[in-house]
């Protein structure tokens, strides 16, 4: 047996603040035209896609801060790319800045099927960084200041649209997270999607962290985990320079042995593509990582219970 779905990934050269929404969504749907003439299925691309990577400032105004956010998806300025997509008949992954109707400013990702309908919604758990400005730092990392912790959970969504996979979906901190990956695997994930936006330095201050040990570690965060939850993964970039701050590339595919079977090259807009059977998830399912027989969730308990580290006394 064999499940085989065509998918892409879309890494996407900085966003500068300069940049009109006009250039950015031509850009999004150049990307998304080259995943449909590539025969693809599904396009993921990165996180907070539409515009610049905004929490590295400290923005005075909540009128500023607003620009960044999308009220609605799609909406008037962003309906153009989903026009494209139902036209093509492809799907996509995207993410964005939300806010809500309630006021509730969400880092959020979506999944549309083929047809143009919504097949789920995902807003970002673990968000790096602080509330407050680190004193006399060039780029801040601000994320808790201005989003809120998401409130939907690890969801995951049938998808017959794609293979009849299951799928699930995490954004950029989260890969780094195994009970994020553990979750969805206890949900049946067979495909993760990820879109990231990753400081090419140490966005918490010091310099032991080089651009190419950061991405190192993105992808060793993503290989090991499909790996522990036999389930594939998609991790795309915005990378390059973006108003002077570098983020990292290595935007990849990755099979359920945690094996990188399409990866990117560039630090630009660049896209990947890979034929994956979900079927390959049931090899690691069956046998090393079978929940059913080798779990042992009693000795698990200090995993939901506790945030912080105790070492023995």
């Amino acid at each position: 047996m064999s499940r085989i779905l065509r998918v892409a990934g879309a890494q996407m050269a900085g966003i500068q603040k300069s940049d009109t929404r006009p250039h950015t969504l031509a850009r999004l749907i150049a990307l998304l035209e080259a995943a449909a003439a590539d025969r693809a299925s599904l396009v993921v691309f990165p996180e907070l896609a539409f515009t610049t990577f905004f929490p590295r400032w400290l923005l005075p105004t909540t009128q500023e801060l607003d620009t960044y956010f999308e009220r609605e998806m799609p909406n008037p300025n962003t309906q153009p790319l989903f026009t494209r997509a139902r036209e093509l008949k492809i799907g996509l992954n995207i993410g964005y800045a939300e806010l809500t109707p309630e006021g509730k400013r969400f880092n959020t990702s979506i999944i549309t099927n083929p047809d143009g309908s919504l097949l789920g919604k995902y807003r970002k758990i673990h968000l790096p960084g602080s509330v407050e400005p680190r004193p006399g730092a060039r780029f801040q990392q601000l994320e808790k200041r201005y989003f809120e912790y998401g409130d939907l959970g690890f969801p995951t969504f049938r998808a017959p649209h794609f293979a009849n996979g299951v799928l699930g979906m995490l954004i950029c901190n989260d890969r780094r997270w195994p009970e994020a990956w553990r979750v969805l695997a206890l949900r049946g994930a067979e495909l993760v999607v990820i879109g990231y936006n990753s400081a090419a330095y140490d966005p918490n201050g010091g310099d032991s962290e080089t651009p190419a040990s950061r991405t190192e570690h993105s992808q060793l965060a993503a290989r090991a985990n499909a790996y522990m939850n036999a389930t594939w993964a998609i991790t795309v970039a915005k990378a390059g320079d973006e108003d002077g701050s570098g983020l990292i590339g290595g935007s990849c595919i990755v099979d359920p042995n945690g094996h990188i079977v399409a990866v990117a090259k560039t630090l630009g807009d660049e896209l990947i593509t890979a034929d994956i059977d979900l079927d390959a998830c049931r090899q690691g399912r069956e046998k090393m990582f079978n929940f059913a027989q080798h779990r042992r969730p009693q000795w698990y308990g200090p995993i939901t219970s506790q945030i912080g580290a105790e070492p023995p006394k």
